[in-house]
């Protein structure tokens, strides 16, 4: 009997540290459910009552990932089931990828390279394919987590002042560490000139940055969105691309993945990346060993290394 069920194939490490309990890969799972007592499932897995139904001796759901809006936390605290996640393990693979969406936004990569590709580069040009310089530029971060605090610490060396808001402000040392300002919300939206995201998704996040939000924002100022999707409405953000005040934007997650806004996929001026935020070896070997770690801790009978709420 398997008492462990996967979504998706584990590293080496992981496999071992959970073979003495017995475990199901992702070709079978689906079936091992109902003698399941740990699952371990990434975002794009649906963990919902209906699921739920379906494995009744379950003690842990184990997400290899940082967020966990695709699992229904109400249904599994009725039915005594521990919840994780993988918080700190990708905080500067995706910090690096804001960065460089950051970096790509700013200098008019998307737009260089499709023009290379389409024949059109005809020698060096003193006035061809400007871009903006970051040094001196103010940056803005929504969302002061592990993730936010690692690019302030990235954007620092280019020469950028940093701003942010967050429902928690951090200390005034910490502050300091980072050389950031804490601002209202108004205030990040106007004094932006590159918005980075890094804000969990919530019913009072959904959308934040709406069309209102982008109407307000700098004349020739950037958007980075690396965390969540629906923090933004894409449909404006397409207007606010095409139509101003942004010069551009980088994104890394979208409203309904797969789904792409179709007007994003024409624009000129916004580098699409495939949610490839944690995507190196190193960190997604992490993220898989410490939801592994979690679910080796519950069916030992020791607590959860990363519950949350």
């Amino acid at each position: 009997m398997s008492r462990i069920v996967t979504t998706f194939p584990l590293p080496d490490g992981a496999i071992e540290l959970l073979r003495p309990f017995g475990l199901t890969g992702p070709d079978g799972w689906r079936g091992a459910l109902t003698e399941a007592e740990a699952l371990l499932c990434l975002l794009t897995d649906r963990v919902d009552a209906e699921l739920l139904d379906r494995a009744p001796r379950l003690r842990i759901v184990a997400n290899a990932v940082v967020g966990y809006e695709h699992v229904d936390r109400g249904a599994c605290r009725a039915r005594g089931i521990v919840v994780t996640n993988t918080p700190d393990v990708l905080t500067d693979a995706t910090a690096d990828l804001a960065m460089a969406l950051i970096l790509s936004a700013a200098r008019g990569l998307p737009g260089a390279e499709r023009s290379l590709r389409a024949g059109q580069f005809h020698g060096w040009g003193f006035w061809d394919y400007l871009g903006a310089d970051l040094n001196g530029k103010t940056l803005g971060i929504f969302g002061m987590g592990r993730i936010g605090r690692a690019v302030a610490r990235r954007a620092a060396p280019f020469g950028m002042r940093v701003i942010y808001h967050s429902r928690t402000r951090l200390s005034t040392h910490d502050e300091a560490a980072l050389g950031a300002e804490w601002v209202d919300f108004d205030g990040l939206i106007a004094r932006s000139e590159v918005l980075s995201l890094h804000a969990p998704l919530t019913p009072q996040t959904r959308h934040t940055i709406d069309a209102d939000a982008l109407r307000r924002m700098r004349p020739g100022s950037f958007l980075v969105n690396t965390a969540r999707g629906a923090l933004v409405d894409e449909a404006a953000l397409v207007d606010a691309l095409r139509d101003g005040p942004l010069a551009g934007a980088g994104l890394d997650v979208y409203e309904r993945e797969p789904e792409i806004h179709p007007g994003l996929l024409h624009l000129p001026n916004v580098t699409l990346l495939p949610h490839i935020g944690s995507a190196t070896r190193e960190t997604r070997t992490r993220m898989a060993m410490l939801a592994a770690r979690n679910v080796h801790a519950v069916l030992s009978g020791a607590s959860p290394l990363n519950p949350v709420p």
